[in-house]
């Protein structure tokens, strides 16, 4: 009897030649699992077309509100965005897949779980070591980093097998997606002097058709997650698909990033990321006021080691336990409320509360109420001066 694999299935190029490789080349019953975090219109065709294909098996997870509460928003407290840009959309929802696809092979019994990853990008590796991590005995094959065919040759075989496939030459784009964003590339896009054309966006509009009047929207917290919109405790996922729908409106969240992929190679890749673009900012925002200075710069640090934990694929690992406990230790009081201004293409923090804040208006204001006791100015300004009046003394700069 032939032996099991579960394939990780989109439902794209890829996966959907997958199925018949597998079958070929290696002999296996394939079942697919296909994980729906708000990148699947139609779970009900994704499944008909993986057995059309030729699975044996089509099984579908709904872990849209787990992808949230449990990568999405931690990430949010974290501040995590890859090299100043990349929210890691993409990169967020690898250790979920593979926690199912490691849960689903165990149930099934299956000897091996395969996915759709290339041997040039970052999610074979993320797959790998997670798999491996979790579940060392499972063995995992990767068809499209094995077959080396060219992505025209992979659409030649799926056209020659009769697989249904979105992709064409003449609209060869690779793309992910799921609720925290959407991750383009391929065709023009490899040419990093080439403009993004205006049909790889889906959900943020151009500005000129962005409306001619401001959104505004009162994003609440507590402990760094995000509750509310304007007053309204609203759930998560509802929560995130509300400001991406307004943010996306208003032509909020597209990147043109050219980063650095783990295996060594500069990518092109174009991102449209309006929710996470908002909630980020408004969360450090709110960081802003209810943290030290000390507090915040030392998690700006944190929030860059943690980014690259989750971007290079080591979420199953004691440091990224460690840090998410820094992280939330961090977020203790961050608790409150940011105005945020949606307006062709901008996203502006426009006001600020939280019962923690450390802005005092006593303190700050330069008025009648200033209580702020001016006599200590000088002695304070003194006493900081002194290491540099004492180097100067003994040790001159040199003249210019």
């Amino acid at each position: 009897m032939a032996d099991k694999v579960i394939l990780a299935y989109s439902g794209g190029l890829d996966t959907s030649v997958a199925i018949r490789w597998l079958e070929e080349e290696y002999e296996l019953k394939v079942i697919t699992l296909t994980v729906d975090i708000g990148n699947v219109p139609d779970l009900d065709a994704i499944r008909q077309k993986a057995l059309k294909v030729g699975a044996i098996k089509a099984l579908v997870i709904d872990a849209k509100e787990t992808f949230v509460k449990s990568y999405v928003f931690p990430a949010i407290q974290a501040d995590a965005v890859y090299e100043g840009e990349y929210p890691l959309s993409t990169a967020l929802a690898r250790p979920l897949i593979v926690r199912l696809l490691v849960e689903t092979a165990k149930k099934e019994r299956a000897k091996m779980i395969a996915h759709g990853c290339t041997s040039k990008g970052n999610d074979q590796v993320r797959m790998d070591v997670g798999i491996a991590t979790l579940a060392p005995e499972l063995k995992v094959i990767a068809p499209a980093r094995e077959w080396k065919m060219t992505r025209e040759q992979t659409i030649k075989y799926a056209q020659a097998h009769n697989i249904p496939i979105p992709v064409t030459k003449a609209s060869p784009y690779s793309i992910d997606e799921n609720l925290w964003g959407r991750g383009i590339e391929c065709g023009v896009l490899e040419d990093t002097w080439n403009e993004p054309p205006e049909d790889v966006f889906l959900w943020t509009r151009p500005l000129e058709k962005t409306p001619a009047r401001p959104t505004y929207l009162e994003i609440g917290f507590e402990k760094g997650i995000p509750v509310s919109l304007n007053n309204r405790k609203v759930e998560p996922v509802a929560l995130v698909q509300k400001v991406h729908e307004l943010a996306g409106r208003h032509g909020i969240g597209r990147i043109d990033h050219v980063e650095n992929r783990l295996v060594g190679i500069k990518s092109r890749e174009i991102y449209e990321v309006p929710a996470a673009v908002v909630l980020l900012k408004a969360h450090q925002a709110l960081e802003n006021l209810v943290l030290t200075k000390e507090q915040l710069r030392f998690k700006a640090r944190v929030a860059a080691e943690y980014a690259d934990l989750i971007y290079n694929g080591l979420w199953f690992t004691g440091m990224r336990q460690d840090l998410a406990a820094y992280v939330g230790s961090t977020q203790r009081y961050v608790t409150g409320t940011i105005r945020v201004k949606l307006f062709k293409g901008n996203c502006q923090v426009m006001g600020r509360k939280s019962p923690y804040s450390l802005y005092d208006y006593s303190l700050a204001t330069y008025d009648e109420a200033d209580v702020f006791d001016w006599s200590t100015s000088p002695g304070f300004i003194y006493i900081w001066g002194l290491p540099a009046r004492t180097q100067a003394k003994v040790q001159p700069e040199p003249p210019e």
